[in-house]
This record gives structure tokens, C-alpha cells and sequence, in this order.
């Protein structure tokens, strides 16, 4: 299905059905493929909004960089134009930035349980090791600037595997996303809070999941044993049972 929003035609689908609602907030690059089995899972016994934000599978880029306010407040118009008043939040990696931002802040929206799935919004303190090469990759771009063709292959071989598939749109609102360490926002969120972290997560370690944990008032964290960055992907039976108990549903 299809529903546009501020000119943005937004693919989505929708699971289940019940008293109550989720919405789930995918990670960066993702489509809603991998989240579909959680969808129809959680659908068992409320209703599931499974959207493809701006940038993402189906859905078009934004016209412009974004950062993780633009993104909340783009979820909110998405939440009207669906005719979703209150809804629980589940975000994986990204996701879960931009649920940062929507639940800390006082908004129309009504949320009820978040959870928080491997989720960004904590930027690690630089070593003196990652100092040295952003110093001479923004090095490297000044010398390049004037040679188009060299200072993209440049960028190809330093950048991230998620940098250099993006395009120039998608690549600034990375590097706006990335950035900002929102932990300051955390513990202004009143909700409920359930963390569920991969043991072995690469790309939000499990030391963020901690910090999430304590910089949250209401929050609990579970470790997926040997699990990833897509713990629910890894461990779906553990991860469901989990959920299926913060939610009310066993």
C-alpha cells in the first residue's frame, strides 16, 4: 500500500489486528522485507504498521539531507495521514534514533511501550587511531575537491559499505544521522522501555544498549546470546517470546 506524505509517496503494509497498535521503524539502508515476519508476529494480537521511510526500499529519497528530527517529525504526518492516534514504537538501528527523538520531546502523537532494538543514537568517544583518519580523509577531500572523478573513488575506498551505496542525498543525511549523539535525550522519555541487543552486535555494541539502560528511566535490557546486529532476525523465537511478554501477549 501506498500513502503520500508531504509529496512523498510512502510504501507500507499493514499486519493484524486488535485493540491496540505498533508501528515499526526500520534500520538505515533496510526494506520491509526483513521485518515482516516480526510484523506478522506482533500482528497476532494488535495491529502492525510496517512503513519504508524516505530513502528506503520503495519510498523515495527526501529532497534534501536529513537528520533524525526530520525524520520524527516526517513519522508524525505519516502517523496522521494513516489515522494513528496511539501507537506502541519498535525501531531496529536507525529506527530507534529517530524513536528517540519522537518520545522525548512533548508531540500530538500518543506512544505507549518503545522498544528498542539494537538501536543508534550513541556516538563512541573517538580514538586517537579514528582522530587520525578523519583528520586525513578531510585531508584528502580538500586536495581532491577540485577532481571530481578521483575525489569520489577517494570516498569509495575510505567511506562505509552504507556511505558508498547511498547516494548524494542518502550520504549527507548518513553523515547528519551518524553524528549527533542523542543520549541527552533519554532520559526525558517517560515510557516504558524494553532494549533488545544482539550479545555480539558489531555496529551499535552492547556497551550502547547499557547506556540506553541507564539513561532511561523505565528501561529494561535483554542481550540475545550470540545474536548480531539483527538479533530478531538471528533469534527470532527468544527475541518473540520477549516481546510477547513486555507486550501482554502470552
Amino acid at each position: 500500500m501506498v500513502v503520500e506524505v508531504q509529496g512523498i509517496p510512502v510504501n507500507y503494509i499493514v499486519c493484524g489486528e486488535g485493540p491496540e497498535t505498533a508501528v515499526i521503524l526500520q534500520g538505515w539502508g533496510t526494506k520491509l522485507g526483513l521485518y515482516r515476519d516480526l510484523a506478522e508476529h506482533l500482528g497476532r494480537t494488535m495491529r502492525v504498521f510496517l512503513p519504508e521511510l524516505p530513502g528506503f526500499g520503495e519510498t523515495p529519497e527526501p529532497p534534501e539531507a536529513w537528520d533524525a528530527e526530520d525524520y520524527a517529525a516526517f513519522v508524525l504526518k505519516l502517523l496522521e495521514a494513516l489515522d494513528v492516534e496511539k501507537t506502541h514504537l519498535i525501531g531496529h538501528s536507525n529506527g530507534g534514533r529517530i524513536m528517540l527523538v519522537l518520545a522525548s520531546e512533548k508531540r500530538k502523537a500518543d506512544f505507549g511501550k518503545l522498544v528498542f532494538m539494537d538501536a543508534a543514537g550513541v556516538v563512541p568517544r573517538p580514538t586517537a587511531k579514528k582522530k587520525l583518519r578523519t583528520f586525513t580523509y578531510k585531508l584528502g577531500k580538500l586536495f581532491l575537491s577540485p577532481f571530481p572523478a578521483a575525489l569520489e573513488r577517494f570516498r569509495q575506498k575510505r567511506g562505509s559499505a552504507d556511505y558508498r551505496a547511498a547516494s548524494p542525498v542518502m550520504r549527507a543525511t548518513l553523515v547528519k544521522l551518524v553524528n549527533r549523539d542523542l543520549t541527552a535525550l533519554m532520559p526525558s522519555i517517560p515510557n516504558p522501555s524494553l532494549l533488545i541487543w544482539g550479545e555480539k552486535d558489531a555496529d551499535t555494541p552492547l556497551w550502547m544498549g547499557r547506556v540506553f539502560e541507564e539513561k532511561i528511566p523505565d528501561a529494561g535490557l535483554v542481550t540475545v546470546p550470540g545474536a548480531g546486529h539483527y538479533a530478531y532476525l538471528e533469534q527470532p523465537g527468544f527475541v518473540f517470546r520477549v516481546l510477547d511478554s513486555f507486550f501482554g501477549a502470552n
